[in-house]
């Protein structure tokens, strides 16, 4: 059985700084209780013997090689710009320079 009582649930709050009524403070105590028994029995089943996961199903290769590939002409990237100027996007100043 876990150590989680009342008394323990009303000192986080307090720490928390949380504001809980007294059906909370029930609710939650039952509530991390099972949080902390089901943690104790999972430490119980790890052992040295059974390695570290991060992940259930072990992760292939997750990127791809890199590759040049076809690219936008700067035509291309420009024409659905609102504004550009020597090739470039042209954006408004956001450092309250003037405009």
């Amino acid at each position: 059985m876990s150590e989680i009582t009342p008394d323990v649930v009303s000192h986080l709050a307090h720490l928390a700084r949380i504001a809980l009524t007294e059906d909370e403070i029930t609710k939650l105590t039952g509530e991390l209780g099972q949080i902390v028994d089901s943690v104790a029995k999972v430490t119980a089943v790890a052992t040295p013997d059974v390695p570290a996961t991060s992940h259930p199903i072990p992760l292939g290769m997750v990127t791809r090689e890199d590759v040049v590939g076809p690219t936008l002409s700067t035509e291309q990237a420009l024409s659905g710009a609102p504004a550009s100027e020597l090739g470039q996007f042209k954006v408004s100043s956001i450092l309250g320079e003037e405009q």
